[in-house]
């Protein structure tokens, strides 16, 4: 059965309710989280995009146990891969054995406020593996250089590194994605049960590596206006193809978000206070070879979800 986790949503939340949130969760029994790391929110109504390395060292020292992970980094644009090294190594050395670097190809939304184009598809995962080498040199230890076709890395040295060496997991939505998951990463992070980009990151490397699946729910003593709140806040993910990637400003969202319905939410975000209905979106990801899924509550009720999955759903799926 997988293994339950927590998403704790930047967008939704300030930087101290984060931490507070990783607290609860840790003590309500869920042991990893991710945490999402933006410069903007997806819409406004969010209402909210702390920096995450600031937060990540507050929660380091708020939980004792609760292995956490970027959900997910962009080491690409906006910040630079030996910047990303950097931050990284010094989680992973305030949270032994417990923090986990997400990373992923990103968005038009977060990349470009410091007016860097967005690059076409290609050739962001062009950069995106050239910055991973970037960040495993650095991870070595001593002075580095680097001089590549997207990034130079200039005699740099990381002097506080973990014990262990930094974990890698890699976002894949996309066949192409999966590939480089497989042969670069530690683990295999999607957003849908998609038991392709399993396969593939199998095949090229991931075989016996964890696979983590995020589902969004909203969980609600009333099913009508759970799902009413997810709609408000989240409509965003029921946007398809390669929509979200390419929009560059949460005003952009709001209005692509108008032709989300309910009914699409519905389809794809279990709602309300029956337990049935989130086990059987967590089994989608199980029946696709998800082996971890993390959860990301909408809405305000936080504390009522991680009672309600405490208590209906870890002992019963983990």
């Amino acid at each position: 059965m997988a293994e339950i986790g927590v998403a704790l949503a930047s967008e939704d939340w300030g930087p101290r309710e984060l931490v507070e949130l990783a607290r609860s969760a840790e003590e309500a029994g869920f042991e990893y989280a991710f945490i999402s790391d933006h410069y903007h929110p997806w819409v406004d109504a969010q209402g909210s995009s702390p920096f995450v390395w600031s937060v990540i060292g507050g929660i380091a020292e708020a939980t004792e146990n609760l292995r956490l992970a970027t959900g997910v980094t962009c080491p690409m644009i906006r910040i630079h891969p030996a910047i990303v090294a950097h931050g990284a190594a010094t989680a992973a050395c305030m949270m032994p054995g417990r923090f986990t670097l997400g990373i992923g190809t990103g968005e038009n939304l977060n990349e470009h406020v410091l007016g860097d184009p967005w690059p076409a598809a290609d050739l962001r995962l062009e950069m995106f593996v050239e910055s991973i080498e970037v960040m495993r040199l650095l991870w070595q230890g001593g002075e580095q250089t680097h001089r590549g076709k997207h990034y130079t890395v200039d005699h740099a040295r990381i002097y506080n590194l973990p014990d262990e060496p930094v974990q890698l997991a890699i976002a894949a939505g996309a066949p192409n994605a999966a590939e480089i998951a497989g042969e670069h990463g530690d683990a295999l992070v999607n957003s849908a049960p998609d038991p392709e980009i399993v396969e593939i990151f199998d095949s090229r490397g991931g075989n016996g590596k964890p696979r983590y699946g995020m589902l969004h729910c909203c969980w609600g003593e009333d099913e009508d206006k759970a799902l009413e709140t997810a709609h408000r806040l989240w409509a965003n993910i029921a946007l398809k193809g390669e929509l979200g990637r390419e929009l560059a400003r949460p005003a952009d969202f709001e209005d692509a978000v108008q032709m989300v319905t309910k009914e699409d939410m519905a389809e794809i975000v279990p709602c309300g206070p029956d337990p049935e209905r989130h086990r059987e979106h967590i089994k989608r990801f199980e029946d696709a070879g998800y082996d971890h899924v993390f959860v990301h509550q909408v809405g305000p009720e936080q504390e009522g979800f991680l009672r309600f999955y405490a208590n209906e759903i870890l002992a019963k799926v983990s």
